[in-house]
């Protein structure tokens, strides 16, 4: 079985980062190893959570796996604390990357134009040099317009688009993905570029007008699940697309789903199997 390493913050309560991401990719038969790089006691749309920073438990936890000679085939980050917990992550990187993992980097920090409220432009240029030392980014149309620099866009063209996607791809990462692309009404997407091949691809399906929390997190847990399972970036977009959309779908035909709380992503974990052969 192989075995990856997902690195993000661990919200008791509320479905995102490691209590998305551990489920999904474990249910798509991959062992999935964790590093909370901190806990909550909700996730950060309720009112008065708590948090506890366990950056000091990195590397005491990374040091201990070595000794135990413990690999993995992909790293995944997700939300990531503090500044300085990037530089610790950089570390955890060197101390696992090979020839034949890979490193996957979804720099959660900013949305519809702003940066999350625990973020400035400081944070999101030092999250632009971990994703230079990734081999797959997925940022969506705000996190890359901080990284790069461009003027972020409601209303755009594919030229802004691609141009996007060059400007990440200079960062250094093999593979650069934007989510949130959509070109027509009713539709969304994501736009992908593949540096060494000067190759783009395309993946659009039907925009819900909904947004809930947490659904990033469930496109890249099932977007890493699919990789790991043999799948090309090409195959894995559709799917982890595809499956993201049915699970916002699921709350909104739930009559007690909350948009702030998560979505229903375990209900739809079938299709999401059936989708990858299991």
């Amino acid at each position: 079985m192989k075995r990856i390493l997902t690195i993000q913050d661990i919200s008791c309560v509320g479905k995102c980062s490691i209590t998305v991401a551990l489920p999904i990719i474990s249910a798509m038969g991959i062992e999935t190893a964790i590093i909370p790089t901190a806990v909550l006691s909700t996730h950060t749309m309720f009112q008065n959570f708590t948090v506890k920073d366990l950056e000091d438990q990195i590397v005491p936890i990374t040091n201990h796996w070595i000794e135990q000679k413990i690999d993995f085939k992909a790293i995944y980050t997700g939300y990531l604390a503090t500044a300085d917990q990037i530089d610790v992550i950089k570390d955890v990187f060197k101390k696992f990357k090979t020839d034949d993992n890979l490193i996957i980097v979804d720099p959660v920090m900013a949305d519809n134009g702003k940066l999350y409220p625990a973020f400035d432009e400081a944070f999101a240029a030092k999250m632009a040099t971990l994703c230079s030392e990734a081999d797959i980014i997925l940022p969506n149309i705000t996190e890359a317009s901080f990284m790069t620099g461009m003027e972020y866009k409601e209303e755009y063209d594919e030229a802004y688009i691609k141009e996007m996607l060059q400007k990440l791809s200079k960062l250094g990462a093999k593979i650069s993905v934007l989510t949130g692309v959509g070109f027509k009404p009713g539709k969304t997407g994501a736009y992908a570029y593949d540096s060494e091949k000067e190759e783009y691809f395309y993946y659009e399906n039907d925009r819900i007008d909904a947004s809930f929390h947490g659904t990033g997190d469930i496109f890249a847990s099932a977007f890493t699940g699919a990789m790991m399972n043999g799948l090309s970036y090409k195959e894995a977009l559709p799917i982890a697309a595809d499956y993201t959309a049915r699970c916002i779908q699921r709350n909104l035909d739930d009559p007690d789903g909350v948009c702030f709380y998560g979505v229903n992503f375990e209900q739809e974990l079938p299709y999401l199997l059936k989708r990858i052969g299991k």
